[in-house]
């Protein structure tokens, strides 16, 4: 199992939404790392949902549950999305001043490449986040 961190702009795509829809298309990805990070992802890893631009912090953990497969939003066919399902709030969100603040995320993808919509996470950085935000890893 890999483990991921995906942004959504709360005011386009919230957390309660995708909770609400029951899963969720990650489309409109439009950077080729971002991108290829989408086609890594294998059904059954987890990623953590990341409000971005407003609120700056990890709200939930979700699990893909369907691979790369064209965007319904893309006419040029060019970029793929994955499917989602929520599997649990935060009890406490984990902000991006936490995070940059905290030494065992020093080296997060998320801190590297602040702008990659959809990017790695390491198992000890996603052990550590769970227990931050109090979830079972």
């Amino acid at each position: 199992m890999q483990f991921w961190l995906m942004k959504s702009e709360p005011d386009v795509y919230p957390w309660s939404r995708l909770v609400a829809d029951g899963r969720g298309h990650w489309d409109g990805v439009r950077n080729h790392q971002a991108a290829r990070n989408l086609r890594t992802m294998q059904a059954g890893d987890r990623a953590f949902f990341y409000h971005s631009n407003i609120g700056k912090e990890i709200v939930g953990t979700m699990e893909v549950a369907r691979t790369w497969y064209p965007d319904h939003t893309d006419p040029t066919g060019t970029w793929g999305m994955v499917d989602v399902v929520p599997l649990a709030a935060a009890r406490t969100p984990l902000t991006l001043a936490d995070i940059k603040a905290d030494r065992a995320l020093a080296g997060m993808a998320l801190l590297r490449q602040s702008r990659l919509s959809v990017g790695p996470v390491t198992a000890a950085e996603w052990k550590h986040i769970c227990a931050r935000i109090g979830m079972k890893a």
